[in-house]
């Protein structure tokens, strides 16, 4: 690394709130190699999606991104990670953590699809601590993050999501309206030399990160945040 790129480096990290880089650097030494820490089981050489989120509430558009990643990109495998609350969100009046689980666990009734809880053992909100734990637990498994395109378009807002982009490849799955502002994001700008045509897209489990690729198909025009807004949700309920 340069001089200046150790400087920048340096300085992003200085602008982080002490609270917040503690945090993030306990979780990293004290449980990455807990044995209370289990994510599903998995093989050497599989290829797992990864695809995190409150999931409050789980719904089909969840279910259609899943199973477009797993014929795209020959995956084994897709991981819903249910997270314990969004950083970037207020949780306050999140459901429990079990709750949305059941819930998923009802939706998602595909046996490649495996929800799991285990950020919540891991104790953090933050992808990034979440993907190096995966990482560093399965050195030999072939994993992918997938996410939204309107993530995407938010990106450059994660914390430390520049080392999410060098930990594990990425799949940008498109959603209704958000194809053009996720393209233009900063995020895909700044990771341009890293971008994998969608023909070639069966290939990204295998490539070193950085690598990412935007996969259309089917879209769902459902949304967890719209449905909270305009249905008035139970615990006892997902949305088909």
């Amino acid at each position: 690394m340069t001089h200046v790129g150790r400087v920048r480096g340096a300085e992003r990290r200085a602008r982080r709130p002490p609270a917040e880089r503690n945090a993030v650097r306990k979780s990293v030494h004290s449980s990455f190699g807990s044995i209370r820490v289990k994510p599903p089981l998995v093989l050497p050489g599989q290829r797992i999606g990864v695809m995190g989120g409150t999931f409050n509430p789980p719904h089909a558009g969840h279910l259609l991104v899943s199973r477009s990643a797993l014929r795209r990109l020959a995956l084994h495998q897709v991981w819903w990670v249910v997270t314990p609350g969004n950083p970037l969100k207020g949780n306050e009046d999140l459901p429990d953590l079990c709750g949305r689980m059941d819930l998923c666990r009802r939706l998602a009734a595909d046996r490649r699809v495996r929800v799991t809880g285990f950020e919540e053992t891991l104790r953090t909100p933050y992808t990034a601590v979440t993907l190096a734990f995966l990482r560093r637990r399965f050195p030999r498994v072939r994993f992918v993050w997938i996410m939204g395109a309107d993530n995407l378009a938010g990106f450059h807002r994660w914390q430390d999501w520049r080392r999410i982009a060098a930990i594990m490849p990425i799949a940008v799955v498109d959603r209704p309206g958000w194809r053009l502002k996720a393209l233009a994001s900063r995020a895909a700008h700044a990771l341009a030399r890293a971008y994998l045509p969608e023909s070639r897209a069966l290939t990204l489990p295998l490539l070193k990160p950085p690598a990412w690729t935007f996969i259309t198909g089917p879209l769902s025009h459902l949304s967890s945040t719209e449905l909270r807004r305009t249905l008035r949700i139970t615990p006892n309920h997902a949305i088909p």
